[in-house]
């Protein structure tokens, strides 16, 4: 008989970006990340990233990353690599308009736990 035995849980840091964009905005707000395209990459501790379009008809756009811990998160937003990719955040859209209406930052744990077999 085998049996799977749960250990060496891994917590993973999530940070959401939600932002909610005018009708209009949705491109801009793509193509700005898209320019930024792997900026965050060789930050320590850095996870993954995504960029979550809605299909359903909201406006809140999810920018979804994800750390090692909650140090490695911090350690990027004081850097000068965050500060450098948020310096035209606020820059109007193409069409005159704000690209983005609101944004707040949601933060989860997410554990991951390995297994190993064993037999029994």
């Amino acid at each position: 008989m085998r049996a799977a035995l749960w250990s060496n849980l891994v917590m993973t840091v999530i940070k959401i970006n939600a932002i909610t964009v005018p009708e209009t905005g949705g491109d801009e707000l793509a193509q700005r990340f898209a320019a930024r395209a792997g900026a965050v990459d060789d930050q320590e501790g850095f996870e993954g990233f995504e960029l979550l379009r809605p299909t359903d008809g909201r406006r809140t756009w999810l920018v979804v990353t994800r750390w090692r811990d909650e140090e490695a998160f911090a350690a990027w937003v004081s850097s000068p690599a965050f500060a450098h990719g948020h310096a035209g955040a606020g820059r109007p859209a193409a069409g005159g308009g704000p690209v983005a209406v609101s944004s707040e930052v949601w933060s989860f744990e997410a554990s991951v736990a390995s297994s190993s077999k064993s037999s029994g």
